[in-house]
């Protein structure tokens, strides 16, 4: 009898994307933690990315949906446990409300684990003598990258494209490596942005996209008049500035349609 064709494992930078759209906070590192909560009674490990001051939880490398999360932006301290194997790794994260222990079979990364956190949680890259350089380099660039996004949250919106940004790594916009999009910002399809506007509605109605020429970019949005309609439009580079395109020039047409209740497609956050 022929075996039934396994399902295709999903490209690790779809995994990549699927995440960055879910959580829209930038990934600073990852890899499998063991973890217990005051409530259990053994560690369980999971596959675990430290994004922005959040630990999100994934029960394994290729699932692209959290089971869990940690948000270390209270974290207290960080408190060393000495196990009686010397082949890992063990400290504490001290919450206001909880004490969550933290487990890494290998030392060294352990370490360097307790050093990302530290870093983006007291925003400073904490001194450490077993770090090599180029782990002190990246310390440094994730330090960068979390200021800019925490300078960007308190940044008070002056109008709908002043909200927060995300930084989107240079694999996934490789025509713009150096631009802070909005959140709203997907690095999708055409039809990938129609199909994600279509699935959930209440998520938001307008996407920021990369153009058909792979130079410039298109919002696509949809919109409740008499029926639900998708509208694409350009977004041109002047140069110094942009254009987007749309089939009737009037000044701020697009502050317009904002009132008419139009709302950036951002993640649903679950909570605990």
């Amino acid at each position: 009898m022929e075996m039934p064709a396994k399902a295709p494992k999903p490209a690790p930078r779809l995994i990549f994307q699927e995440r960055l759209r879910i959580t829209a906070l930038p990934l600073y590192y990852g890899g499998f933690l063991s973890v217990r909560y005051p409530q259990d009674q053994y560690f369980m490990q999971y596959w675990t990315e430290l994004r922005g001051t959040t630990l999100f939880f994934y029960s394994d490398k290729k699932n692209t949906k959290y089971i869990d999360k940690l948000d270390l932006i209270n974290l207290m301290s960080v408190a060393d446990i000495n196990p009686a194997q010397s082949s890992c790794a063990m400290f504490i994260l001290m919450l206001p409300d909880e004490e969550v222990e933290i487990k890494i079979d290998d030392p060294e990364r352990g370490e360097e684990w307790k050093s990302f956190i530290l870093t983006v949680r007291e925003l400073s890259v904490p001194p450490s003598g077993s770090l090599l350089p180029s782990q002190v380099t990246r310390l440094r660039e994730v330090l960068a990258r979390e200021r800019k996004r925490r300078a960007a949250l308190e940044k008070p919106p002056s109008d709908p494209f002043s909200l927060p940004v995300q930084e989107v790594p240079s694999q996934d916009t490789p025509h713009h490596p150096e631009v802070l999009y909005l959140q709203c910002f997907y690095a999708v399809s055409r039809k990938e942005a129609v199909e994600m506007l279509e699935k959930d509605p209440t998520s938001g109605n307008l996407i920021l996209r990369p153009g058909s020429d792979c130079k410039n970019y298109s919002v696509t949005i949809r919109q409740v008049i008499d029926a639900p309609c998708i509208k694409h439009y350009r977004v041109v580079s002047t140069g110094q500035a942009y254009r987007i395109d749309v089939d009737k020039p009037v000044r701020g047409y697009f502050f317009v349609i904002w009132k008419q209740k139009l709302k950036l497609c951002l993640p649903i956050q679950l909570s605990k």
